[in-house]
């Protein structure tokens, strides 16, 4: 009889899907990735996908791997699931969507909501909260569902996370791990539940709590994987779904990060910086501490909404050589940009850019936009890509000061997941403007290894999340700063960056009024 030593986890990103097959040690066996188009748009704004597609995908990944690696399915042991964050389905009795998923990348809001009244609208009137509570009115996706398609609210039966449906389609229950609650939800973040019912939420977000999944902590079982799952995904019925995270959480324990001390940052489409904490503490006031993969713990977070995107718009519209050779070379052409750099001095020779390519409500605030200053004739596309991956990494040490005022725990040490972490010029450079050793994971699936951490867990193959994380994440490479560049990155940073936001805000304004954008 084969040895059950191996752990499926399902990874659900916003461009694809992958199925991989982990050991013990945190060795990737196996994987297979299935792309797909991220979202289709109705109209200007809208992000949609059909969920469909991401349940044949998964089926695909899955099925893939079976057939091209050879993967004893006899040695699965279990099975866990990580997915895109605030992606959300509306289904029916069956667990049939009723209109497509409406993803974390949409941007409709819904106006003129009436305030909330009573007590709850009085204390925030008195606490100068009104517009904030507003703006959560406006973005849920399930009030703009509920004003606009009410016929669509009148006939959902549940109202899911893309995880939470994930889960229905594997195992037949309407279930979802407490760690995968990140959105526009009436979750109570800091006790890592449903509200309660005389909480504020449910009354910016009017709907029953019985349209909403039951909720299971991390490393706990959700179901087990159904017979109808096993025909279309090859998946063996029987086996466990062992909850794990959103991807985001997934990738912090993935990376190895246990405690406040070490800093993970996520060089993805959202640029983060997060770490874990047994206490609930926000970083940025009214912004919560998301659940970590870790039960009754949080990840503190502070993120930059387009972080890693600037790559791909930088791409777009100035990376047209690269993507010529690339396509020649049967490349990415991302990989060609470090090539630009090559001859670019760290600090760009003055060129600071600020990554506000899309506006936040705390940080930074609503009429932010980007900026790039100390344009000169010397400088060219390879300065503007440097001051790209600076930036990012400007903003994200100014989000680990503030994580680090909150918790009173310094950040000693960085490790980096997501596309950006392939770079050696960003690395480095995100080694010398913190000031602190930054290593990349020796696996770049931080996020499905997380998700596997998880699974181990809670199949008892390890005994705590401790010991998992140090027998399955390993250090790659390990990029330390450079005294001397690290100091003149630490100028810029005092003197030149944290100052931008605060003299460009009232001009930011102005251009809000004059034009309208952003709304």
């Amino acid at each position: 009889m084969s040895e059950k030593d191996l752990l499926l986890a399902i990874d659900n990103g916003t461009q694809s899907i992958k199925a991989l097959v982990f050991d013990l040690e945190g060795q990737l066996v196996a994987q297979r990735q299935v792309m797909f188009s991220p979202y289709f748009s109705r109209q200007p704004g809208w992000a949609e996908q059909d969920p469909e597609v991401f349940w044949q995908s998964l089926c695909d990944a899955c099925q893939g791997l079976w057939h091209d690696h050879k993967v004893d399915r006899k040695r699965i042991a279990g099975v866990s699931l990580t997915t895109q964050r605030a992606t959300v389905i509306n289904v029916d009795k069956d667990g049939k969507p009723l209109r497509p998923a409406m993803l974390w990348l949409d941007q409709r809001k819904t106006y003129d909501l009436p305030p909330l009244g009573g007590l709850w609208g009085f204390v925030f009137r008195v606490l100068g909260l009104t517009k904030t509570i507003h703006y959560f009115q406006a973005e849920a996706e399930a009030n703009w569902i509920r004003v606009n398609e009410p016929a669509v609210w009148k006939k959902t039966y549940k109202y899911l996370l893309l995880s939470g449906y994930l889960t229905y389609r594997l195992t037949g229950a309407f279930r979802d791990s407490k760690g995968c609650c990140v959105g526009y939800l009436p979750f109570d973040y800091k006790h890592l539940r449903w509200a309660p019912d005389w909480d504020w939420k449910w009354r910016a977000l009017p709907m029953e709590r019985a349209l909403l999944p039951d909720l299971v902590p991390p490393a706990r079982e959700l179901g087990t994987i159904t017979s109808v799952t096993e025909n279309e995904t090859g998946i063996p019925a029987g086996l466990p779904l062992i909850a794990a995270a959103a991807d985001k959480a997934c990738e912090v324990i993935g990376s190895g990060s246990l405690q406040p001390s070490i800093g993970c940052l996520s060089y993805g489409t959202t640029a983060t910086i997060n770490v874990t904490s047994q206490k609930y503490v926000e970083a940025i006031s009214l912004l919560p501490a998301y659940p970590s993969a870790i039960p009754d713990y949080h990840t503190i977070e502070v993120q930059i909404y387009r972080g890693y995107w600037m790559v791909s718009w930088f791409k777009e519209e100035f990376g047209h050589p690269e993507i010529e050779e690339a396509a020649i070379r049967g490349i990415e052409a991302e990989a060609l940009f470090d090539r630009l750099v090559e001859g670019v001095p760290p600090g760009a020779m003055g060129l600071i850019l600020q990554p506000y390519w899309s506006p936040g409500l705390k940080l930074p605030g609503p009429e932010a936009k980007g900026a790039v200053i100390g344009f000169g004739d010397v400088h060219t596309r390879g300065h503007l890509y440097r001051s790209i991956l600076e930036g990012i990494a400007f903003a994200l040490r100014e989000g680990k000061e503030r994580i680090e005022k909150k918790t009173g725990v310094p950040i000693r040490e960085l490790r980096v997941s997501g596309g950006g972490s392939r770079s050696r010029t960003a690395m480095q450079a995100t080694a010398d403007i913190f000031g602190l050793p930054t290593a990349r994971p020796k696996i770049y699936e931080t996020s499905g290894l997380g998700a596997a951490i998880d699974c181990a867990v809670g199949l008892g193959l390890h005994a705590d999340f401790d010991l998992a994380v140090r027998s399955m994440t390993h250090a790659g490479d390990v990029f330390d700063p450079v005294p001397e560049t690290h100091e003149m990155y630490d100028a810029l940073y005092r003197d030149v960056y944290r100052k931008m936001y605060k003299k460009l805000k009232p001009l930011y304004q102005r251009i809000r009024e004059i034009t309208g954008y952003p709304a």
